[in-house]
């Protein structure tokens, strides 16, 4: 099954993402609630970029709108060239399906399926053969260190293996973008530095990251950091040295291992 093609793509976007003047207002009888106010922002292709800000400041709405779970009030938006507005709803599924990997505060895993049934979800009503499927799925828990509990279900996995099983299940498709939205907001610290090496080792890999926290110290891994406050962009400052979640594991002990496969 062919994809339908993409209008205006072009195959050397100098950036993954760009936005201009972005905005999203939502309308309750006779209010107007503004929940983005005109966004400007660009995103290189293999950046990892921290989306900071208070409850309500807008960087949760303006993460939806880049995954194409919502279309935008008004301005524009290219992803890797292509004009989103212009796109039909199979060419925005297309999208999300094969090229943004998405990962949550809260898990989302089905509490009937193993951990290497959950992976392969996004893959279900793919056109790639079922023993391809299985083995992409394999690949994806062994990239997050959970091979050894592909047949464990959610119950019987603590937070953080929970989380790194969704963070697989975004990997399978192999997309270009991953979106984390609060990613380590149920986990304590040490399980948080655990998600972080995974994501940065991904990074490294080439994979453009965005994750939205409100945690200062998450953000610190990052190589960008972004703060909204009231719907608009108030900071936009490089991180010229990041933390090294690797590092900081190897000082203190660990619940299990959780290293990237080379």
């Amino acid at each position: 099954m062919e994809h339908e093609s993409q209008p205006g793509a072009s195959k050397s976007a100098p950036f993954l993402i760009s936005v201009q003047q972005l905005a999203k207002y939502y309308y309750l009888g006779r209010t107007v609630v503004p929940a983005l106010r005109g966004i400007d922002l660009e995103v290189k292709h293999g950046e990892f970029v921290a989306l900071m800000g208070p409850s309500g400041s807008g960087k949760s709405t303006f993460m939806n709108l880049l995954g194409c779970l919502d279309r935008p009030t008004s301005g524009s938006y290219l992803f890797d060239g292509m004009p989103v507005s212009q796109m039909t709803t199979n060419q925005l599924a297309d999208i999300r399906n094969h090229k943004i990997g998405f990962v949550f505060q809260g898990f989302n895993l089905l509490p009937w399926m193993t951990a290497l049934e959950n992976v392969q979800l996004p893959l279900a009503y793919s056109d790639l053969p079922a023993e391809e499927r299985h083995q992409l799925a394999w690949w994806a828990l062994t990239m997050v260190g959970l091979r050894s509990r592909a047949q464990h279900r959610p119950m019987e996995l603590s937070g953080g293996q929970q989380q790194r099983v969704a963070i697989a299940r975004a990997l399978v498709t192999g997309p270009s973008l991953l979106l984390a939205d609060e990613p380590t907001g149920n986990l304590d610290s040490h399980t948080s530095i655990q998600v972080m090496a995974i994501l940065q080792e991904l990074n490294a890999r080439g994979i453009t990251i965005l994750l939205v926290t409100h945690e200062a110290d998450i953000a610190q891994y990052s190589h960008r950091q972004v703060k909204f406050r009231d719907g608009k962009v108030v900071d936009d400052a490089p991180n010229p040295a990041p933390l090294q979640a690797q590092e900081r594991l190897q000082q203190q002990p660990g619940l299990d291992e959780t290293k990237v496969i080379s």
